[in-house]
């Protein structure tokens, strides 16, 4: 009996994919209308065409969209944006920095500044300041001539104190400006003197006068001040400027009510305070008395802040004491480096404080 040949089961026809199909119908529609409007010229961009409608660019598209689509953006609340805080999670904001202050970008790669794995060199560091510098050339001159690490401080009325300054920075040293502030009693502390009472506009002007004096500035210290940096309100739009800038508040100490590190470190301003007047007596023998005394307070707390004039007996007695420091085991730093010595010293290292903390809780 011939055996009968099974009958094939009819395929079922596979629905048809809706994006080849949407595809395909696009693709003659758009192909039939370029032919009737461009004529044979339309089929230059037949490749073109193709590719735009193939499958597999279409998918890729959908999936573009689909991502961003579910992309999810976090705004900020308006003063935040505005303000342009970098520490808060601006995603998808523009981040608005300031510049590094220009003394670090200067010192960056100069051997007088030392790095931050030397804040702590061996043995006992001091940081000389001189200041009242502009109004002479030639005691100013002398000044530069001492070595790099010596801070020169100028005041900025003076006629010559720009170029003087501009002078000073290209030998070397570190250059802040010595602001007029305000003194207890009649005595005149020079033109455009930050004054208690003043608005905080008025003070904002008459500093930013003294520091565009001095573009090449790092920091100030305080001209006078008894009266002036013992008022906590008058300084508050002082540090907000220092703030914007980058800059250091270096305390003179004119008065034992001095509120200028506690209201400067507030705002976010390196600060500290000087240890020794080299030459409230102008002798020879009384700086180099004053010289002595820097140096014990350097060997007691790591670093000490000493701070003079332009002054005949000053100058010739830093020069030999300068070139004999590291002889003695004394290390030379500019003002920046040794206010953050000092900061370290007085508000605790972190590192150490965690150590410690650790030891006693065991």
């Amino acid at each position: 009996m011939a055996r009968r040949q099974p009958i094939p089961k009819r395929r079922k026809r596979k629905a048809a994919d809706p994006v080849l199909w949407g595809t395909g119908i696009a693709f003659w529609f758009v192909l039939v209308v370029a032919l009737a409007v461009g004529g044979p010229g339309a089929v230059s961009g037949l490749p073109m065409l193709v590719q735009m409608l193939s499958p597999r660019s279409a998918l890729a598209a959908e999936a573009r969209g689909n991502r961003e689509g579910e992309r999810v953006a976090f705004v900020l609340p308006e003063p935040l944006a505005a303000a342009g805080n970098s520490h808060a999670p601006q995603v998808l904001q523009p981040v608005v920095t300031h510049d590094w202050p220009e003394w670090i970008a200067r010192n960056a790669d100069s051997a007088a500044v030392p790095s931050r794995t030397a804040v702590h060199p061996r043995g006992a560091s001091i940081a000389i300041v001189i200041d009242d510098l502009g109004a002479d050339a030639d005691s100013t001159r002398r000044a530069i001539a001492l070595p790099k690490a010596v801070t020169l401080s100028f005041l900025p009325y003076p006629a010559l104190a720009p170029p003087l300054a501009a002078e000073a920075a290209r030998a070397g040293h570190e250059v802040i400006a010595h602001v007029p502030m305000e003194p207890d009693g009649p005595h005149d502390a020079g033109p455009m003197v930050l004054r208690e009472g003043l608005s905080d506009a008025e003070i904002r002007t008459r500093l930013l006068w003294a520091l565009d004096r001095l573009p090449g500035a790092s920091g100030v210290n305080n001209h006078e001040g008894s009266r002036f940096t013992a008022d906590r309100m008058a300084l508050i739009p002082v540090a907000e400027t220092l703030a914007d800038r980058h800059l250091f508040f270096l305390d003179s100490r004119t008065t034992p009510d001095t509120q200028v590190v506690t209201v400067a470190r507030a705002f976010g301003v390196a600060s500290a305070g000087r240890d020794v007047f080299l030459d409230d007596i102008e002798t020879p023998e009384a700086v180099a008395a004053e010289l002595a005394a820097a140096e014990n307070r350097a060997r007691a707390n790591g670093i000490a802040i000493a701070i003079g004039h332009p002054h005949a007996a000053t100058l010739a007695v830093l020069s030999a004491w300068t070139a004999d420091a590291a002889r003695r085991g004394f290390h030379l730093v500019p003002a920046s480096t040794a206010i953050r010595m000092k900061t370290e010293n007085e508000i605790g290292n972190p590192l150490r404080i965690a150590a410690r903390s650790a030891k006693q809780s065991r």
